[in-house]
């Protein structure tokens, strides 16, 4: 496995190895021990989360405030989606400035977001099958999100607004100036 750090030193871009003939292939998806070399702390997630999704369907931004708050490590077992990480961590050097990269079945690349970050993802083939896993169990009253077209973020989705397919709570979200966030200082992860 090869993990490269983003733009966002935080936000990890993780590509595994694909052992691959003529009979189809095999990649090891993940390895504690690895990721927990390259980052330094112990990672120890308790829950895997699946979503079956359309063309143009977006999902976020979301999070969970502390003590639920969650790492994710996501990817894509099916189709393509672009995965958008945002830092929420206030006065973080890179406060409210996003990650965003092409996930999809064929690049088989998975991205390491850790607590502090809103997290979305939009579909830009027919259907997705999205994959993740988390370091903290859902919580209703501690789950948050961000709009996802805040114009202080910027985000570029990459496809015309008028496609998307939004589910009443992410049209609804806080703006980045209105929400609640992280404090950078704080230690956020178990």
């Amino acid at each position: 496995m090869k993990f490269t750090r983003t733009n966002i030193a935080d936000v990890i871009m993780i590509e595994p190895k694909i052992h691959g003939d003529e009979r189809g292939y095999f990649v090891e998806t993940f390895r504690r021990d690895k990721l927990e070399e390259f980052l330094g702390y112990r990672v120890n997630f308790v829950q895997d989360n699946e979503s079956k999704s359309t063309y143009g369907v977006l999902r976020g931004l979301h999070y969970q405030l502390p003590p639920f708050a969650q790492t994710k490590l996501v990817r894509v077992i099916s189709g393509k989606v672009l995965d958008v990480a945002v830092d929420i961590r206030k006065d973080s050097p890179t406060f409210g400035k996003y990650i965003a990269v092409e996930l999809s079945c064929e690049n088989k690349k998975q991205l390491f977001i850790p607590r502090g970050f809103a997290h979305g993802f939009l579909v830009l083939s027919e259907n997705a099958i999205f994959s993740y896993k988390v370091d903290n169990y859902y919580s209703p009253t501690h789950d948050r999100g961000i709009l996802y077209n805040d114009k202080e973020i910027g985000i570029d989705w990459q496809i015309d607004t008028k496609e998307f397919n939004l589910s009443q709570k992410d049209t609804t979200q806080p703006l980045l100036e209105e929400a609640e966030v992280f404090n950078f200082g704080d230690k956020l992860y178990a």
